[in-house]
């Protein structure tokens, strides 16, 4: 079947495979100057935990290289920064211009002391050698991509033998009663909040529907297998909000 007749979720519509990419840019394009505090107000500040407990299963050492892919406005990229050092390197890259800049400006601004190179990439198709990171992340951008196992596929590719992926990603809630609640804060409060902060309340809903369409704890783990990681599994996070996936490649 042509990408043309191939259809793909975007939220909770069906659109056509090789539009979802556009769509998605356009809703970066729409938040992506408010993202940073957007972030904040939705998750009350716990996503800096996340992201935190997230860089702080990379392994990474100082002269260590790593990735982060989807890495908007790098909080992910800053905190690898400062584990792999002055004599260490991390490629930031995004497929959305807009947020790679803000990301850009955030690192320049955060004074790390290692080399920060900066990329537009899609994450399916990475423009890297193979085996020549330590360790890759992608932190809540995987479910925005079109073909998530190809983007698996990459990312698996561009690592060293023994090095690490990490997907950040938002899950399915694990703890009774967490549903629901959770469901009402992000078809209610989560698109108020963005026509209130951002002006768009059409781009939270998308994300909020893309949660829901996204693979569940052990789908991911058992796409990142047949990826070819080894040794995959997960945290959950925020009674499985949020979970943390990892893999190898051996």
């Amino acid at each position: 079947m042509s990408e043309r007749r191939r259809t793909t979720d975007f939220g909770y519509q069906q659109v056509p495979w090789d539009q979802k990419a556009a769509r998605v840019k356009a809703v970066f394009d729409s938040v992506a100057g408010r993202y940073d505090v957007m972030n904040d107000l939705m998750s009350l500040g716990v996503h800096r935990a996340w992201k935190r407990f997230t860089v702080s299963r990379t392994h990474l050492r100082p002269g260590g290289r790593a990735l982060d892919v989807a890495g908007g406005t790098g909080d992910l990229a800053i905190g690898m920064a400062k584990k792999v050092g002055a004599s260490g390197a991390i490629v930031l890259s995004d497929i959305n211009v807009s947020m790679l800049e803000r990301g850009r400006d955030r690192v320049i601004d955060s004074g790390v002391p290692a080399r920060v190179d900066y990329c537009v990439a899609d994450a399916e198709r990475l423009p890297f050698p193979d085996a020549c990171f330590d360790c890759v992340t992608i932190g809540f951008g995987l479910r925005n991509v079109t073909d998530k196992a190809a983007a698996l596929q990459s990312m698996t590719r561009v690592l060293r033998p023994g090095g690490q992926l990490l997907v950040l990603e938002f899950s399915q809630p694990v703890l009774p009663g967490l549903s629901s609640v959770y469901d009402l804060y992000s078809f209610r409060v989560l698109p108020a909040l963005g026509r209130l902060v951002a002006g768009d309340a059409d781009s939270y809903r998308y994300l909020a529907e893309s949660i829901r369409k996204h693979p569940d704890q052990e789908a991911l783990r058992a796409m990142m297998a047949e990826a070819g990681l080894e040794q995959t599994g997960y945290h959950n996070l925020s009674g499985g909000i949020v979970a943390l996936h990892y893999g190898f490649r051996l």
